[in-house]
């Protein structure tokens, strides 16, 4: 795997042409590959894309110490930010050139709690991707131990834009 490339300001981002001149499915396969950037998010939050198939997506991550409550736990916007990605960049690997997608709601479930600097793998699969809604659903497990951290569910919009070729 190459190590990911983070944008570090808003031109290293890909532009709105850029995205909607490529399927979803090259889109992601871009930012796995280094040829575009990750989100911003993804760097402060300390994951990565890390499988790309049709209609599935791997994050890779570890929450940081300040990504933790005053609880000293993992806060659940750390949970709820990786599976959003996953489960939503799942659904964009369905989508055809000149479409993009949006997240109309999300829930999560958060089973255990994840110890900082835990390894996990938050994967999200597409159960449905149609003219104008994706549905996934999405989980994170441990990347050594295989637990069950949380679960999620996805809707997303999907919205041509422009024709594809």
């Amino acid at each position: 795997m190459t190590e990911p490339v983070f944008a570090k300001s808003i031109d290293e981002l890909a532009t709105t042409d850029e995205m909607l001149s490529m399927s979803g499915l090259a889109f992601m396969e871009g930012i796995r590959d280094g040829t575009l950037s990750h989100p911003p998010i993804s760097e402060t939050l300390h994951y990565h894309v890390d499988t790309v198939e049709l209609g599935r997506v791997v994050f890779r991550g570890a929450p940081a110490f300040a990504h933790t409550n005053p609880l000293r736990t993992v806060h659940g916007g750390w949970y709820g930010t990786l599976l959003d990605s996953a489960m939503a960049c799942a659904v964009m690997t369905t989508l055809p050139q000149g479409s993009a997608y949006t997240t109309l709601e999300y829930k999560v479930n958060i089973v255990r709690p994840i110890p900082v600097g835990m390894e996990i793998l938050a994967e999200g699969i597409t159960s449905h991707a149609g003219r104008s809604t994706g549905v996934a659903e999405g989980t994170i497990r441990g990347a050594k131990d295989g637990k069950l951290y949380a679960t999620g569910s996805t809707t997303c919009l999907i919205m041509k834009l422009r024709d594809g070729a």
